[in-house]
């Protein structure tokens, strides 16, 4: 027990001393610490003391500084409010002087006006005499003068307008015949005018009554079958077949001719003949089609545009086939297409489909290029080649060269010697008509149609009509002539002014 006291005090006197030990460091550590922030408030003081100084110097600087400015901006006003001044005076100056100006100016100007009116004054008088002088006003002599030269003017267009023609038609005569010759040398068709028949030839006299039959039986079954008239008259071993419709015509004809060589003439068998020769003549049309477009080296048309393209081949105008005219068109027009750098695709296609329009059947209305065009317009035919079609007889506006190019090869194949004929009748009535065309116009003293209708020559009355009209009236005959007439070829029109003087010796 003496043991474990003794232990108890000595560690609560262990502890005092810790305490007390505790204690003294503490003191002593907070003196150290309190020793070092009087050194580092010490600092801080003299630091802050050294920056008050520098802001009080800068301050100072900076006052210096704007007074020094404020100086400098108080002497360039100064400058400035000079030369405002200065300005200002000038200004005033100057708009002196232009009052002063303005006021001669109204001075000078009222002495240009009484000057100016005395002149007025001075004209009135010597119009007024020279009126008195020529006996006519200021109106009248004004006229005159408008009058001479308005009638000097004309003979100047006139002069100007027959040497330009002159030169144009020298050099487009001479480029347009090697065209011409040269496309017409390299198609060089070998047929190019045919007749379509219709008479049938007989092995024998008595082979008219078998056409014929007891009672007419066959010639009626046949008739009412075909569609067509059969001729039966005094010609010796043939007889003629009459249709307006060319291919019912070859149909008859080519049936009737099986009839005659197969020798069974009777209703049933005529019916029979008929239908297969339909059938073959609709074979040969879409041959013929097809072969002509292989012919004029054109592709891509429609079957259905085909097929009423070899029709043409039993048309024919004024003696020439139809179709031998397309495909010689469309060679020629390619040819012309070629020297002049044009479509020739186009050129080639719109020369064989041209006159399509007359294969269509007589009872659609219209002309044949209109109504053609529009057929190859619903089959998808190309819009340039569709306008080439209506526009070869200008009935409507050419939109492109290649429709140009397609009007020349229709005239130049149709104009080839022989290439076209046409009867008595017409011809007669063709020059009649040309002579009165031409009469019907004022001025006009005597007209002729020669070179077979080729040319209309016109005699006018030079104390009626001028250069400048005659001109005229040769641009309006021929455009009347195209747009009124059905011709082979082209029409020349020549208008003759010539003056005569005529005096008697006696």
């Amino acid at each position: 027990m003496d043991n474990l006291g003794t232990v108890v005090l000595i560690v609560g006197a262990v502890l005092v001393l810790s305490y007390i030990g505790g204690q003294f460091i503490a003191r002593m550590i907070n003196k150290s610490e309190r020793e070092k922030l009087d050194v580092q408030l010490q600092e801080i003081k003299e630091k802050a003391k050294g920056i008050e100084l520098e802001a009080k110097d800068e301050s100072i600087r900076i006052k210096q500084q704007a007074e020094g400015e404020i100086s400098r901006r108080r002497s360039e006003l100064a400058r400035e409010d000079d030369r405002l001044q200065k300005r200002r005076d000038d200004l005033d100056n100057r708009i002196e002087r232009l009052e002063q100006r303005e006021i001669n100016l109204n001075k000078r100007q009222s002495s240009v006006d009484k000057r100016f009116s005395e002149i007025e004054q001075l004209y009135t008088e010597q119009m007024e005499k020279l009126q008195q002088i020529s006996h006519m006003t200021a109106e009248e002599a004004k006229a005159i003068l408008l009058a001479d030269v308005e009638k000097e003017a004309h003979a100047d267009m006139a002069r100007i307008i027959r040497q330009i023609e002159a030169e144009a038609r020298q050099e487009g005569d001479k480029r347009a015949r090697e065209l011409i010759t040269e496309a017409i040398q390299r198609v060089a068709s070998d047929q190019v005018a045919q007749v379509t028949t219709s008479t049938v030839s007989l092995p024998n006299e008595e082979m008219k009554g078998r056409i014929v039959g007891r009672n007419g039986r066959n010639i009626r079954a046949f008739e009412q079958a075909a569609g067509v008239d059969v001729i039966v008259d005094d010609t010796p071993e043939a007889v003629t077949i009459s249709c307006f419709d060319p291919t019912r015509r070859e149909i008859a004809r080519r049936s009737l001719e099986r009839l005659i060589s197969d020798g069974r003439i009777h209703p049933a068998h005529i019916e029979k003949v008929l239908a297969e020769e339909e059938k073959e003549v609709q074979r040969i049309i879409e041959q013929a089609g097809e072969q002509a477009a292989f012919d004029a080296g054109v592709s891509g048309i429609s079957p259905e545009v085909l097929r009423m393209l070899g029709r043409l081949k039993f048309r024919t105008s004024y003696g020439q086939n139809q179709l031998s005219h397309a495909v010689e068109s469309s060679m020629i027009a390619g040819s012309i297409a070629v020297e002049i750098g044009a479509n020739v695709e186009v050129a080639k296609a719109a020369g064989l489909l041209h006159d399509i329009g007359k294969a269509m059947d007589h009872n659609t209305e219209g002309t044949h290029a209109l109504i053609g065009a529009e057929f190859c317009r619903r089959h998808r035919v190309n819009p340039e080649v569709v306008n080439a079609i209506e526009s070869h007889h200008h009935e409507t506006e050419q939109q492109s060269v290649e429709a140009v190019i397609v009007e020349a090869a229709d005239a130049i194949s149709g104009a080839r010697p022989g290439a076209r004929r046409e009867n008595l009748e017409q011809y007669v009535k063709r020059l009649r008509a040309l002579e009165e065309m031409a009469h019907a116009y004022k001025g006009v003293s005597q007209a002729y149609a020669i070179q077979a209708g080729r040319e209309v020559r016109i005699i006018v009355k030079p104390e009626q009509i001028d250069d400048l009209e005659s001109a005229r009236m040769a641009r309006e005959i021929a455009k009347n002539i195209e747009e009124t007439m059905q011709y082979p070829g082209q029409i020349k029109v020549t208008v003759i002014r010539e003056s005569r003087a005529v005096e008697f010796a006696k």
